[in-house]
C-alpha cells in the first residue's frame, strides 16, 4: 500500500496551484510561521533588487492606491466637465423658450449650438413646413434621399463625413471631416420632419465609437420646438 501511495504522489507532484490554495484556504498560515514574511525574498518590479513579502505587498497596495487616485481623478474630471455641458444645455434650451417668433427657431437652433458648444458647423433644414414658413433658407428643397436617411437614423450618426449630401447646406462643406447627423421627429415612431448637421475639420470630433446620449437630447429638444412650424 505504501508502495502504491508513493508512486501516486510522485505521477501527481504539487503543482504551484496546489500551494496557491493552500495558501488562500488557509489564513492563518502565516501567523504559525510568522518568520517567513522576513525570509521569503521577491524581485521588486522597480529593479531587479530583492524585497521581502512584506515590503512586496506594500509596494502592491501603494500601486492599488495609486489607481484608485487616478480613477477619482477621472471621476472628478468627467463630474466637472458634465456640469459645463449641463450648463450649456440649459442655456441653449433656454434661447429656444425665449424666441417667440417661430419662424427664426430653426437659425436660432443651429447658431446656439455652434456658439455654445464651439461646433466649427451648423446646418439645419426642415421640411413638411407651413406654408407662411416655405421662403425661408431651412425650408428650401430637400431631396427624397437625404429624407429618407433621416427616417431611417433611430439614433443621431457620429462618423467621418463620406460625402453626405446633407453636408452640402454646410457653410464649407470641403472643411467637414467629422459629421454629425440629427434627425428630427415628433415622436420615435414617426418619420423624420427634419436634420441638424454638426460637422467638424477635426476628423475625430464626432466618431462612431462617442455616446449619442447628450445629441439624442438635443433632438428631442429641437423637435418639440420646431414643431411649432408644422401644420
Amino acid at each position: 500500500m505504501n508502495t502504491f501511495t508513493n508512486n501516486n504522489d510522485a505521477m501527481n507532484p504539487i503543482t504551484e496551484d496546489d500551494i496557491a490554495n493552500y495558501l488562500a484556504n488557509t489564513p492563518d498560515f502565516f501567523e504559525r510561521h510568522a518568520q517567513l514574511l522576513a525570509q521569503v525574498q521577491l524581485t521588486s518590479p522597480h529593479g531587479n533588487r530583492a524585497v521581502s513579502l512584506q515590503e512586496r505587498q506594500a509596494e502592491m497596495l501603494r500601486e492599488k492606491i495609486k489607481a484608485l487616485e487616478h480613477r477619482l481623478m477621472d471621476m472628478v474630471r468627467h463630474g466637472t466637465e458634465n456640469v459645463v455641458i449641463a450648463d450649456r444645455l440649459q442655456r441653449w434650451t433656454k434661447g429656444l423658450l425665449t424666441t417667440r417668433d417661430p419662424r427664426s427657431l430653426p437659425y436660432r437652433i443651429a447658431v446656439d449650438l455652434q456658439s455654445l458648444f464651439l461646433v466649427p458647423q451648423t446646418a439645419i433644414k426642415v421640411w413638411d413646413c407651413g406654408t407662411e414658413y416655405l421662403n425661408e433658407a431651412y425650408a428650401q428643397w430637400v431631396s427624397d434621399d437625404v429624407k429618407a436617411l433621416a427616417t431611417s437614423l433611430t439614433s443621431p450618426y457620429c462618423g467621418l463625413n463620406s460625402g453626405f449630401e446633407a453636408a452640402n447646406w454646410l457653410p464649407e462643406p470641403q472643411g467637414a471631416a467629422s459629421i454629425a447627423l440629427i434627425p428630427l421627429r415628433p415622436d420615435a415612431e414617426s418619420p423624420a420632419f427634419g436634420l441638424l448637421v454638426l460637422a467638424s475639420p477635426d476628423a475625430q470630433r464626432f466618431n462612431s465609437e462617442m455616446g449619442t446620449d447628450f445629441l439624442e437630447r438635443i433632438a428631442e429638444l429641437s423637435s418639440g420646438a420646431l414643431s411649432r412650424l408644422r401644420p
